[in-house]
C-alpha cells in the first residue's frame, strides 16, 4: 500500500464569535502549520459557507492536498457538507477528518480561554494525524425491495400507507385489531374544527382498502424481522377471526342477535356490552366480523343465523412472510389506567369515567347513543367536571411528560356537552391550560364563552356521596380549599406508550426515551426516522401529539421511505468491517459479538457488509486483530491517542472515547446548552463504545493519560443493541488487568448517557477530574508500591 506523505490542508473556523470568542484562532493557524504533512492552515470567519467552502476547493485543486481537516463545528453538524465540498474539488469524500473545536471545545470551556485553546491544539492535532492515515472509500450500489412494510393502522399509519401507495410503491400494511382507524375512529369530534372523526377518516380507511398497492392485514402480528435495510424480512401471523372475509356481508345484527353471550365492550372501553361475535365499530374497516374465542360457548348460533354462511369454526391462523425494503413503524399509544390515581375512585365510582370514555358517550354510534349520563342511574348529567392532568406531569406515576393533546380534548368535550345541555354546570378543574396549536387559542376562548368553567389548582381526591360525586379542590385564584358535588367527574387520561409495540421495538432493536416512547434519530433534524437505517417511526409511536401532527408525521415518514427506496437500489456505507483471512482463527468471538448478525464463519470470517453497521464491536473482540474498520480503524485511533498525548497541557489528562449516537451527541448538546466543565478531556469519536479495543485503554494509559472514559448509549437502549453491554464487559476484564500490573483501576471509568443527556455527561467529566487528582499522577501507585530509592 502506497504510504506516500500526504498533503494535508488544515481550516479552522471563526464561526462568528462563536469559536473565536474564547479562542485564539491565529494561534491555532500557526500551530497547525507546524504538523506533520499539513501544507496549508488557514482560517476562515465561516467554513461552512459558500466563500469558506470555496477556498478549500481551490486549495485542493491549486496545491495537490490529498486529505482536509476541518476544525469547526461538530461533525455530527455539518460532516455530510464538508464531504460533498471534497468531493465536487475531486477528492473523495472520506478523505476528510473534523476537529469539534465549537461544541467540545469553546462552548464549553468559556471562562477558560488559555486552556480551552490548548485543548483545541490538541483536538487539530489528533485530526490531522487520523487524517495522514485516512484511505479513499468506495460506495456499492446494491438493489433493494421497493415495498414497504407499515406497523399499525392509525391514522399515521393509513396516511403513510396511501402516500407510499399512491407513489407506486405496494405497502403491507399491519394491523393487530381487527379494523383499522385507531383511537380516531373512536372519537365523536375533533379539535379544534369539532368536525365528525369519523366522517373524515372512514373515507381513508376506505381508500385504504380499496387501493390496489396496499395489501392490509388485520388481525395480524409481526413475529420476526431479520435483515437489514433494502432486505427485512418479516414473518408474521394472521389470526383466525372464524369468518370468512370473502363471504361476510358486515350485516353483523344477523349473527349477533342469535348470540346468547355478552361482555364488555373494549371498543367501548367497558361502557358498553358486545355479543362474543362482533364488528369493532360500525364503519371497520375491513367490514367482517370476528369471533372473540375468550367469550364463544361454541353453541353454534350464530353460524346457523348467517345468512351468506360466512362462520367458520374451523379457520387456522395464517403465517405470512414478506420482503420489504423499509418499515414504517406506526404503532400508537394506549391510555393511562386512571385506577392507578386511587385519589380520584375510577373502577371504584361507577360515574367516575375516563377520556376515552365520555368520547363514547359523546359518540351517536356509542353505548348511549350520544347522550350523557350518570352511568349508575342512567339520568342525563346537570353537572360535569373535568380534572386534567391525570398520569400526565406526574412524576407519582412516573409520567413527568405533557400528554399535548388534553387540554384540548377536555375542551372540546366540554363545548359538546354544554351545547347539548345549556343549563348544565360544566367545570374544567386544570393546573395550565396549553393551548399551543394553531387555533388553539381560539377554541380556549370560544369554552369559556360558552360559559364553562375554568378552575385552576390540583384536586386532590374524588368521594361518592348519596347524592353525587364530591370533589375536593384547590382554587389557586382564589387561594382556597373547595369542595363541589357532580354528577359525572371525567379523568383527562394521558398518552403513554404502547406495551403491544415492546414486540417490534425489540425485533428492531429500536431505542426507548425515558418516557417508554421510541426515540428518534434527532428530534429536530430527523424527527421520523429511527436509528436503524430503513426505520421511520411515526405518529405516537415516538410520542404524544396530536392528529394532524400524527398525520404529517406518517406522510413524513412515507416520504423517507420513497426517498429511500424509489431508484431500487442503495448506496452502502463503506465504513465497515473487513477480515484479514490469513490473520482469523475462527474463534467465532465476532459471530457472537456482531449485534447485526453481519458474520458467518466457514473457514474464516466473512462480514456481510449490507447488513454490517460499522460498529466495531467485532474489531475490539476479535483476539488476533483480524477484524479491522474501513473507518475508525486500530492505526487511526492510535494515532489520535499518541497525537493527544505527545504534550500533556494539564492535569489530570483524560482521554475519552465517546459513541457517536448518544455520548458524543451529549458532549454536543452540553456545548450548544452552554454546560462548562473542566478542559482536561480529549474526546475520540467512536461509533459505539463497543469500538474501544483494550489496546486503547492501554495505550492512553501507557503514553501517561492519568485516565481513559468510556462513554456510551444508556445499557439497554444501545444504537447497536448490545455494543455497550460488551463494552461493559472488557472494561470488567480490564479493571482486573490494570489491578494486577499495578494501575488502579479506577482510572478506567465508564458512562452511559442518552443524546439529550448532556449535563449528565459533563457532571461524570468533573466527578472524573476530582477523582484523578486524589489518585495523583498516573504511575503514582506503581512509584508507591517500589521499595525505597528504586526507579
Amino acid at each position: 500500500m502506497d504510504r506516500s506523505p500526504m498533503r494535508i490542508g488544515v481550516y479552522i473556523c471563526h464561526c462568528g464569535l462563536n469559536i473565536a470568542a474564547t479562542l485564539d484562532v491565529e494561534e491555532l493557524r500557526r500551530f497547525a502549520e507546524t504538523l506533520p504533512n499539513v501544507v496549508v492552515a488557514r482560517d476562515i470567519q465561516f467554513t461552512c459557507s459558500d466563500a469558506g467552502q470555496n477556498t478549500i476547493k481551490s486549495d485542493i485543486a491549486e496545491l495537490k492536498l490529498d486529505a482536509v481537516v476541518v476544525a469547526a463545528c461538530s461533525p455530527r453538524l455539518h460532516e455530510p457538507t464538508f464531504r460533498r465540498t471534497i468531493t465536487e474539488a475531486g477528492l473523495n469524500q472520506y478523505m476528510l477528518e473534523m476537529a469539534n473545536i465549537r461544541e467540545q471545545c469553546s462552548w464549553v470551556h468559556m471562562d477558560s480561554p488559555a486552556l480551552a485553546t490548548q485543548k483545541a491544539k490538541d483536538l487539530i492535532a489528533m485530526a490531522v494525524a487520523k487524517a495522514s492515515l485516512l484511505r479513499p472509500l468506495e460506495t456499492e450500489s446494491v438493489p433493494v425491495s421497493r415495498d414497504v412494510l407499515v406497523i399499525g393502522g392509525g391514522v399515521a399509519g393509513i396516511s403513510a400507507a396511501l402516500d407510499l401507495a399512491n407513489a407506486g410503491l405496494r405497502v403491507y400494511l399491519v394491523e393487530r385489531r381487527p379494523t383499522i382507524g385507531g383511537y380516531m375512529a373512536l372519537l365523536t369530534d375533533v379539535f379544534p374544527t369539532n368536525d365528525c372523526s369519523i366522517c373524515v377518516l372512514a373515507p381513508k380507511m376506505a381508500e385504504v382498502y380499496a387501493n390496489p398497492m396496499i395489501k392490509l392485514m388485520t388481525y395480524s402480528e409481526i413475529l420476526a424481522i431479520e435483515g437489514t435495510v433494502g432486505h427485512f424480512r418479516v414473518t408474521g401471523v394472521t389470526k383466525p377471526r372464524y369468518v370468512d372475509p370473502t363471504l361476510c356481508k358486515g350485516c353483523i345484527n344477523e349473527c349477533s342477535s342469535a348470540c346468547p353471550v355478552e361482555v364488555p365492550n373494549e371498543y367501548d372501553f367497558g361502557l358498553g356490552k358486545r355479543k362474543a361475535i362482533y364488528m369493532a365499530i360500525p364503519q371497520s374497516v375491513p367490514l367482517v366480523a370476528c369471533i372473540d374465542t375468550n367469550a364463544c360457548i361454541g353453541c353454534g348460533l350464530c353460524a346457523e343465523a348467517c345468512p351468506a354462511d360466512a362462520v367458520k369454526y374451523d379457520q387456522q391462523a395464517e403465517e405470512f412472510k414478506l420482503d420489504v425494503g423499509a418499515i414504517v413503524v406506526a404503532t400508537g399509544w394506549q391510555p393511562f389506567d386512571a385506577s392507578r390515581k386511587e385519589e380520584y375512585g375510577f373502577g371504584r365510582y361507577r360515574d367516575v369515567v375516563t377520556t376515552l370514555q365520555i368520547e363514547r358517550m359523546l359518540n351517536a354510534a356509542g353505548p348511549t347513543r350520544g347522550d350523557i349520563v350518570r352511568p349508575s342511574t342512567g339520568e342525563i348529567v346537570r353537572s360535569v367536571a373535568f380534572i386534567q392532568c391525570v398520569g400526565s406531569r406526574d412524576q407519582t406515576v412516573g409520567n413527568p411528560y405533557c400528554s399535548r393533546i388534553c387540554c384540548m380534548a377536555s375542551l372540546k368535550n366540554a363545548q359538546l356537552i354544554k351545547e347539548r345541555y345549556p343549563d348544565a354546570d360544566v367545570s374544567i378543574h386544570y393546573i395550565d391550560i396549553r393551548a399551543g396549536g394553531e387555533g388553539y387559542e381560539e377554541f380556549y376562548l370560544r369554552a369559556q364563552r360558552l360559559g364553562i368553567n375554568f378552575i385552576r389548582g390540583r384536586v386532590s381526591s374524588v368521594e361518592e356521596g348519596e347524592d353525587g360525586l364530591y370533589v375536593h379542590y384547590e382554587d389557586t385564584l382564589l387561594g382556597k380549599t373547595l369542595m363541589k358535588r357532580y354528577d359525572l367527574v371525567v379523568l383527562s387520561t394521558g398518552l403513554e406508550a404502547n406495551s403491544d409495540a415492546d414486540v417490534v421495538g425489540n425485533l428492531l432493536g429500536l431505542s426507548r426515551r425515558p418516557d417508554r416512547f421510541f426515540e428518534i434519530a434527532h428530534p429536530k433534524m430527523r424527527p421520523v426516522e429511527a436509528h436503524i437505517d430503513g426505520v421511520f417511526i411515526a405518529g405516537c409511536a415516538s410520542g404524544p401529539k396530536e392528529i394532524q401532527v400524527s398525520i404529517a408525521q406518517g406522510s413524513a415518514a412515507a416520504s423517507k421511505a420513497m426517498q429511500l427506496l424509489f431508484k431500487g437500489e442503495i448506496e452502502l456505507d463503506p465504513t465497515v468491517a473487513f477480515v484479514d483471512r490469513d490473520k482469523c482463527i475462527g474463534c467465532r468471538l465476532c459471530v457472537d459479538t456482531c449485534p447485526s448478525r453481519a458474520i458467518s464463519v466457514k473457514d474464516t470470517a466473512f462480514v456481510d457488509e449490507a447488513r454490517c453497521k460499522g460498529c466495531g464491536t467485532c474489531a475490539a473482540a476479535c483476539p488476533v486483530d483480524a477484524i479491522e474498520m474501513r473507518l475508525f480503524s486500530d492505526e487511526q485511533i492510535l494515532a489520535q491517542i499518541r497525537a493527544a498525548t505527545t504534550v500533556k497541557g494539564e492535569y489530570p489528562f483524560i482521554l475519552g472515547f465517546l459513541c457517536n449516537w448518544c455520548s458524543y451527541a451529549g458532549a454536543d448538546l452540553a456545548g450548544t446548552s452552554r454546560i462548562q466543565y473542566p478542559t482536561n478531556i480529549r474526546i475520540i469519536r467512536v461509533m459505539c463504545a463497543g469500538r474501544v479495543d483494550p489496546s486503547f485503554v492501554l495505550e492512553a494509559l501507557r503514553r501517561g493519560a492519568d485516565g481513559v472514559l468510556i462513554a456510551g448509549c444508556r445499557i439497554g437502549e444501545c444504537h447497536y443493541v448490545s455494543g455497550n453491554l460488551h463494552a461493559l464487559q472488557r472494561v470488567e476484564v480490564l479493571r482486573g488487568l490494570l489491578k494486577e500490573i499495578g494501575i488502579d483501576p479506577r482510572r478506567l471509568k465508564v458512562a452511559w448517557c442518552a443524546a439529550s443527556e448532556g449535563d449528565i455527561l459533563a457532571r461524570r467529566i468533573e466527578e472524573f477530574v476530582e477523582e484523578l487528582k486524589d489518585l495523583g499522577p498516573v504511575g503514582t501507585e506503581l512509584a508507591a508500591a517500589l521499595p525505597s530509592g528504586k526507579v
